[in-house]
């Protein structure tokens, strides 16, 4: 990930705000469900455990040491580390080290598209990475651990979970499972492409070409799938991508970040041109923006977006 430092403030451009994994799916087709309360893991040198569940299950160490051995693989958990156990999978956990306690948090779960279809089968992740973000991750995780019902879920679980979850989805994404690889009916079919689409050209914007290349790879005619692609999210793949590139543009400019420079950092030799682009994406000048980053910063939100929802681009006067 690269990540830019100016005026006191670091931006990262892969993933960005609103620039990840998930963000090109629609919130209402996206179902989570913890199947049972949190694990609150704290185990001595006795512990061992060896089963199969029939849910995912993210494992998140807080101290101590926790090891396992799955599908082949011998995974050190440390404190930070989080592991995905996929349902279905065997594996074999313990604590390696007689001196210390294992502690951690283990949360069974289910992540539907559609409220059929499993998101994660959809997905190619590694199955332990080293959470980013870690020192402002850490509070949520240990909060979540320490809170969780005994023997029930709360919808303030579901919205926690989900920002740690989406963590680690960042951190251990791969890339998607072919559509065409996926038993699903024309119906269906169809709003997934679009989906996994958005969401490829959502995570890496600044890629060139990326929009051509994942028209290419939707199971589609490119004409037909194109089109249908519009129909959804109201732009063509090559007009969502310059619409999530501005979106990075936003926050360089909010940063301090001349117009110029702005530009040049994604990729536009003609500081006139990605002037132009800005404003027909966005609403407003790149300095227009600028102005109401400062307006913002003083309290007075512009006019239209009091209640904070902003539509793209801008009404004229907002």
């Amino acid at each position: 990930m690269d990540e830019i430092e100016h005026a006191d403030q670091t931006i990262a451009l892969r993933p960005t705000q609103g620039n990840g994994v998930l963000s090109g799916i629609p919130l209402r087709a996206l179902d989570l469900t913890l199947t049972r309360s949190a694990i609150r893991m704290r185990h001595s040198h006795s512990w061992s455990i060896e089963k199969v569940n029939a849910v995912h299950d993210l494992v998140i160490c807080l101290s101590g040491t926790g090891q396992y051995e799955m599908e082949g693989q011998s995974i050190c958990l440390t404190p930070g580390m989080a592991m995905m156990i996929r349902a279905g999978t065997p594996f074999r956990g313990y604590n390696p080290d007689p001196e210390t306690i294992y502690t951690g948090l283990a949360q069974h779960f289910r992540l539907d598209l559609f409220g059929r279809h499993d998101l994660l089968e959809r997905m190619k992740t590694r199955p332990v990475v080293r959470l980013g973000n870690w020192p402002m991750l850490a509070p949520l995780v240990q909060h979540y651990r320490a809170t969780a019902p005994a023997s029930s879920t709360t919808s303030v679980m579901h919205f926690a979970f989900m920002v740690i979850l989406n963590q680690f989805i960042e951190d251990a994404f791969l890339g998607w499972q072919n559509v065409q690889d996926s038993a699903l009916d024309q119906s269906e079919g169809l709003p997934m492409a679009v989906m996994i689409a958005a969401t490829q050209i959502a995570a890496d914007p600044l890629k060139p070409g990326l929009a051509d290349v994942v028209v290419a790879d939707a199971p589609y005619n490119d004409t037909y799938f194109r089109r249908e692609f519009s129909k959804r999210l109201g732009l063509t793949p090559a007009k969502y991508q310059e619409f999530k590139r501005m979106e990075i543009a936003m926050q360089l400019l909010e940063a301090g970040y001349s117009v110029a420079e702005t530009g040049q950092r994604l990729g536009f030799s003609d500081s006139y041109y990605f002037s132009r682009l800005f404003k027909r994406h966005i609403g407003t000048s790149p300095r227009g923006w600028q102005d109401q980053v400062r307006r913002r910063r003083d309290g007075a939100w512009p006019r239209g977006q009091e209640d904070g929802e902003i539509i793209y681009p801008l009404r004229p006067g907002v």
